[in-house]
């Protein structure tokens, strides 16, 4: 994992680290300032009736890049909002990996572009998230 000082410290150490995440064993792959990459392999327990990795699942994972991305650039954030797009479904088995990185940043209020994909690049799911940011 890429480990820049200061900025990131509170991202790795206490976002990443949260309860929920790892709860559901999602692991941090990269941090840097304003990027934030993750994976996490589907496992039965977290399927839907069809076989496929539940939408809370994956809306996990986006909100996870999200939280650690956000709260890499040296400042707290907060999700003021986050909207989810399914794309297709993560077969039992499937290593998801999610990304985070801003598409607008400003003092106050932030917009991220977040992405769930599998390890062979399908794009599973795509999402926005606005963040507060703490002075």
């Amino acid at each position: 994992m890429t480990q820049q000082p200061d900025t990131t410290d509170y991202a790795i150490n206490t976002v990443a680290c949260d309860p929920y995440a790892t709860f559901l064993g999602i692991k941090l792959l990269e941090c840097r300032p304003a990027y934030a990459k993750l994976e996490l392999e589907v496992r039965p327990e977290f399927c839907n009736a069809v076989e496929r990795a539940h939408g809370a699942l994956v809306y996990a994972m986006a909100d996870q890049a999200f939280a650690v991305s956000c709260n890499s650039c040296g400042q707290r954030a907060m999700a003021l909002n986050v909207t989810i797009h399914y794309h297709a479904g993560a077969p039992i088995g499937t290593k998801l990996i999610s990304e985070g990185k801003p598409v607008m940043q400003r003092r106050k209020i932030s917009l991220w572009e977040l992405t769930v994909k599998t390890d062979d690049g399908t794009l599973i799911a795509t999402a926005t998230g606005t963040a507060y940011h703490k002075s």
